[in-house]
């Protein structure tokens, strides 16, 4: 094939896009990128891909041009349950497993679609659930869907799809979970549509685990054909990232084509039929090395003095702080405890209740156990406190979302972006977990664009 892009324009263009975007392009791949690079420029209106590619590669493009070129380099070729087989031990093997563990405990299931394209992989998740699960109005279900591409997450939003989207899918079911349209195309359900939050992330570049991103204490994680955009330093980047986003016992499902040890050798690999599974464990304890003593030897004498010195007061024990407890919740939550984390959090607030980050953190909590309304007052109150309060508008913007407040979340997105645009685009705003303000403000506009 002949490039008409020299062979330094071709590898200035591949290192643009692996660090603006976190997609990597060996030259092997150069014909998949040359196609996209010109996707993006006939879609921008530059006269040529040599132009396009010349901004790209000075920084020069904005957020929503970037974003134009993640939609023409990432693949958007999926349907509803995708791989039967796969679907089938999830359905059959680890979620009832995944139940079984928690049924009388903590009646909590997170689960994290990363990579999740048009919505058909989570929704089809959600679908699985419903059956499977018989008391499933019991259990606190979080349901993240996450993706790079702010087009494919504007069709996941809107959860309405062709009969192509379907191949494979016995009408029934289709029809069980579906609505038809004047336009015979398909609707998701909303009691589907509700259980399922669409996020803009990069899994390269943005923190997680993160409760900012509600990336934190995920019992399932499922991140199958998107290990293959990165390169191999990439890939143990983000596998130790979703590792770390694990609960104890959690379990990451990949493609098969995906799977090495070079990358895993962390998990604990599961032999179930149909699907490629790890589960994150801690290693064990290696056992003590066993040895014996020596023989006792007798002491010298001690010579005992007249008069024993007095005995020194007792060590003061200092007080645990309400930054400690907010802190110990932190860690609770980000391990799954969030009855533990709460109850950190509550003897936070009681120490100290004018601290907006610890009514940001009872929040972020009470959502991740689903009890939105609740949570919902927490970062209002947080916001009482602090009205420039950044992370706290983009927390409470995604809570009403989820309680179909969209006006009012609306105003909470604008409101953090006003904050935002004062800020320096490489500071930290407060209780972000890394996200700079830049980043903040790109995610929000991804947002934008995928709700319209």
């Amino acid at each position: 094939m002949t490039h008409a892009l020299d062979h330094e324009l071709f590898a200035a263009a591949s290192h643009a896009v692996e660090s603006q975007l976190g997609l990597h392009f060996p030259p092997e791949r150069w014909h998949d990128l040359e196609r996209g690079l010109r996707g993006a420029a006939s879609d921008l209106g530059f006269d040529s891909v040599e132009k396009y590619v010349r901004e790209l590669v000075t920084a020069h493009l904005a957020r929503a041009q970037i974003d134009s070129l993640a939609a023409h380099l990432t693949v958007g070729e999926t349907y509803f349950f995708r791989d039967p087989a796969a679907f089938d031990a999830l359905t059959l093997r680890v979620i009832p497993a995944l139940v079984e563990e928690r049924r009388g405990r903590a009646m909590r299931l997170r689960i994290w679609s990363a990579g999740c394209c048009t919505g058909e992989e989570p929704y089809s998740i959600a679908i699985a659930l419903r059956r499977s699960i018989a008391d499933l109005a019991d259990w606190q279900v979080t349901i993240l869907a996450t993706d790079i591409n702010p087009r494919f997450l504007q069709k996941a939003a809107a959860g309405v799809y062709g009969q192509w989207s379907f191949r494979g899918v016995p009408d029934d079911m289709r029809d069980a979970w579906f609505r038809k349209t004047p336009d015979g195309r398909f609707e998701v359900l909303p009691a589907i549509r509700k259980m399922v939050t669409f996020a803009c992330l990069n899994l390269v570049e943005d923190v997680c685990p993160s409760l900012a991103t509600n990336t934190n204490a995920m019992d399932l994680i499922i991140c199958r054909n998107v290990l293959m955009y990165f390169s191999r330093e990439q890939i143990r980047k983000v596998v130790a990232n979703l590792r770390r986003s694990l609960v104890e016992g959690g379990r990451l499902v990949v493609s098969a084509t995906e799977a090495s040890r070079e990358y895993f050798g962390e998990f604990v690999p599961a032999e179930i039929p149909g699907i490629t599974l790890y589960r994150k464990e801690m290693p064990a304890p290696r056992p003590a090395r066993s040895f014996t003593p020596p023989a006792p030897i007798a002491p010298p004498p001690v010579a005992v003095p007249a008069r024993l010195p007095e005995p020194s007061p007792p060590a003061q024990i200092a007080p645990i702080t309400p930054p400690e407890y907010a802190a110990e919740a932190r860690r609770l939550a980000n391990e799954g405890r969030l009855a533990d984390a709460l109850a950190a959090c509550d003897r936070a607030l009681a120490a100290d209740k004018l601290v907006p980050a610890h009514h940001y953190l009872r929040g972020v909590i009470l959502q991740e156990q689903n009890a939105l309304d609740e949570g919902a007052a927490s970062l209002k109150r947080a916001l009482y406190l602090d009205p420039d309060f950044v992370v706290a508008h983009f927390a409470l913007g995604h809570l009403l979302l989820r309680l179909g407040r969209h006006r009012e979340a609306a105003r909470c997105f604008a409101n953090a972006r006003s904050l935002l645009r004062s800020c320096a685009p490489d500071s930290l705003p407060a209780e972000s977990d890394g996200l700079t303000a830049g980043r903040l403000l790109e995610i929000l506009a991804s947002m934008q664009e995928a709700l319209v």
